[in-house]
């Protein structure tokens, strides 16, 4: 099973797959110190909310070892740490777990790698099991996604990703629509790597081709990830994907939700009181390393948008699927 971040063999790096350079190379950065892990996740060498909090926990564990020996001064550089990598990306609530859950482990080097390895294997089996629970719900036919929600997003195996995956390993016939997801391309570049790789039936279609498909019949259901869900059930997730739900709805296509537990946030009511990320504009005006628009434009670049609960059919989790109309606060259950 690929898994796109993992410590060192002596716990004093962090090996992390970058996917800014997937498909067209497979390279692995060794990252040794705070700031070189703090930019990697900023800069998309990781991304998906899951895959961020491991790479945070993995990450205070392995540059633990440069710490002061004394307990004040390992104190001190670690409650830095976690202050750097807490401004690294907002929107995903899954890096505040990884903090919390570091945080309250031993303060000594041996303390925080044991809770950083057990985060990361909490979090692959939530996949596997959200992905147990997630499978029986696809169609056999075509499967729209969007993003990269797959192995290289995650601890290992995937969310929505992982669903198509168990799914198409029960034997249900399934293709995939990867939407390229602009501006950075996550689909046309991850997505489609990953299903390649694993022999699953893949085509990429640019973002706004899904509504034509949808009405001519082509897709039967569409299933996405999350960066963070709040009580009531409002899905924050790469932008793009309220514009699939709302088509979903039009067409009555089903659009599932597929995050591991973690990703909800029980502190927030609504989606109007998750932190929108706004990303460099160079992403939008660039593409290719060509300038697509005219100098002195301006654009604008939000990571992310929310779904409203009323729009998700239903939000699969390790502990279960939550169909809409059975669920008004998630903190209830």
């Amino acid at each position: 099973m690929l898994q796109p971040v993992r410590l060192a063999p002596d716990g004093r790096g962090l090996h992390l797959l970058d996917q800014r350079v997937l498909p067209a190379r497979e390279v692995w950065l060794e990252l040794t110190d705070l700031e070189s892990i703090a930019r990697a996740i900023e800069d998309l060498a990781v991304r998906g909310a899951p895959a961020i909090g491991c790479t945070v926990a993995l990450g205070l564990a392995a540059i633990s070892h440069a710490f002061p020996a004394d307990p004040v001064g390992f104190a001190a550089a670690f409650t830095h740490a976690c202050e750097r990598l807490a401004r690294t990306r907002p929107t995903a609530v899954n890096l505040f777990h990884a903090l919390a859950a570091m945080r309250a482990a031993p303060q000594h080097q041996g303390g925080l790698r044991a809770a950083a390895e057990s985060y990361v294997d909490v979090e692959l089996d939530a996949c596997l099991r959200l992905a147990e629970h997630g499978a029986p719900l696809l169609p056999a036919g075509t499967i729209l996604t969007h993003c990269n929600t797959g192995a290289l997003a995650t601890a290992g195996w995937g969310t929505a990703l992982g669903v198509i995956r168990s799914a198409h390993a029960s034997g249900k016939s399934i293709r995939v629509l990867a939407d390229e997801t602009r501006p950075v391309l996550q689909g046309a570049r991850l997505t489609a790597w990953e299903l390649q790789r694993d022999g699953i039936p893949v085509e990429v279609i640019a973002d706004n081709m899904a509504g034509a498909l949808m009405a001519r019949g082509e897709i039967q259901a569409a299933i996405v990830g999350a960066d963070r869900i709040t009580r009531r059930g409002d899905v924050a997730n790469k932008i793009g994907t309220y514009t699939v739900a709302v088509l979903c709805h039009h067409h009555n296509v089903p659009f599932y939700v597929a995050a591991p537990w973690s990703t909800i946030d029980l502190k927030l009511v609504s989606g109007a009181e998750i932190p929108i990320e706004s990303r460099h504009l160079d992403e939008v005006h660039h593409h290719g390393g060509a300038r697509m628009t005219p100098p002195g434009v301006g654009a604008r670049n939000p990571a992310f948008d929310v779904t409203p609960t009323e729009l998700v059919t239903a939000i699969v989790t390790e502990r279960g699927v939550l169909h809409r109309g059975t669920y008004t606060d998630l903190a209830a259950l």
